[in-house]
């Protein structure tokens, strides 16, 4: 078995129907990605995204959209796991001594409930990851050049997370979730160096564009 990840971008369109009215452009932008990067959309699994730190298991039996989830996993070939976003981060997991993969959707308040600590967590306690066989891959996001909080918010950054985190009213959201991971023993870590916001690359971002579309990040264990 081998393990496939990828990042999309505007090329390949908006692929949230909660941001579009057009369901079918939606569909046909989702079975154009399929087509192009060769996965079963008829499997593939996404999360009906709240901000929260519910972690979600799949198995045979999954429904396709996992409602009030912010983070996906599974040991299952052929299975599609999904994160959309526009600014936060995606976040790709995968161990290929286990065969065990996870999707994360990793935006402030994720990411202050330590999504990343816990979805990896559940590989290492409940699937027996070891943690220096777990890699992470952050894709783009909204980088601390450009994510500006209050100071009420960055103050809770200092006194969560510690104050390597925060210049000024700008919070590191990558830095932070990689804690996260270097806290589990994990050290296959790669950050994408693109913001969403100012680097001018082709990726959606909702600080830019509060009607923008959604890109995503893919991952799949192949047989």
């Amino acid at each position: 078995m081998k393990i496939k990840q990828i990042f999309t971008n505007k090329d390949d369109g908006n692929i949230a129907y909660h941001v579009s009215n057009n369901v079918e452009e939606v569909n046909q932008n989702r079975r154009t990605l399929a087509q192009k990067y060769g996965f079963d959309i008829s499997t593939m699994r996404s999360m009906e995204q709240t901000h929260g730190n519910n972690v979600h298991i799949i198995t045979q039996d999954s429904p396709l959209l996992i409602k009030d989830c912010d983070a996906l996993i599974t040991t299952l070939p052929n299975i599609t796991l999904m994160v959309m976003v526009a600014d936060c981060i995606p976040i790709l997991l995968k161990d290929e001594k286990k065969s065990v993969i996870a999707a994360i959707h990793a935006g402030r308040n994720s990411t202050f409930l330590q999504i990343a600590h816990k979805t990896a967590s559940v590989m290492i306690e409940q699937l027996g990851c070891l943690p220096q066989d777990i890699s992470a891959t952050l894709g783009p996001s909204i980088q601390s050049c450009c994510y500006e909080v209050s100071p009420e918010l960055a103050h809770i950054v200092i006194q969560s997370f510690g104050k390597a985190f925060v210049k000024g009213r700008n919070i590191d959201l990558q830095g932070i979730n990689t804690m996260q991971f270097r806290r589990l023993g994990m050290t296959q870590i790669t950050q994408s160096p693109i913001c969403t916001k100012c680097s001018n690359a082709n990726f959606y971002s909702y600080r830019l564009n509060k009607e923008c579309g959604r890109f995503a990040g893919l991952i799949t264990i192949e047989e």
